[in-house]
């Protein structure tokens, strides 16, 4: 089980990648936390790229985060079987932003484009995976079927 974990901020990630190694034992990293400096600086991207496929190297794994422009998703594509990609209502992840902390300029341009701007590059890259199932989260219902899809265990082949 090799699973990627990605949306806009605010959207639910670390929730549900949490909720999914409780259920299966896979362990989980949270990419936020190795990513950003105490400083909040951006890990420079060939020593982000080096950092992932080090953690791809792992039998399974989930992997939560997505980084927006500072990002080099396709090095965790490469391994993942399972693409998680979060794609709720813009305003539901402002709201629990503005619920939840203080953020910079450069996360609110990136929440505020990210349907329009990332988005479309994402499903671009999975679409060019054919061997990846990507599981859609747009509301509560989809984070269920989700839970109970990759919950109840192992990947099996075809699924």
């Amino acid at each position: 089980m090799r699973i990627v974990v990605l949306g806009p901020g605010a959207a639910g990630k670390s929730t549900l990648s949490k909720s999914l190694t409780q259920a299966t034992g896979v362990a989980w990293v949270e990419l936020d936390k190795l990513f950003w400096s105490p400083n909040l600086d951006p890990m420079p991207p060939d020593e982000w790229a080096d950092v992932q496929r080090d953690l791809i190297e792992e039998e399974s794994w989930i992997l939560d985060g997505d980084l927006g422009l500072y990002d080099v998703v396709d090095v965790r594509l490469e391994k993942a079987d399972t693409v998680v990609l979060f794609d709720p209502p813009t305003w539901r992840c402002v709201w629990r932003t503005l619920r939840r902390s203080r953020q910079r300029l450069d996360y609110w341009r990136w929440l505020l484009t990210w349907r329009r701007r990332y988005l479309p590059g994402l499903m671009k890259r999975t679409a060019e995976r054919p061997d990846v199932r990507v599981l859609i989260i747009r509301n509560r219902h989809d984070i269920e079927q989700v839970k109970s899809t990759l919950g109840d265990g192992p990947m099996k082949p075809g699924q």
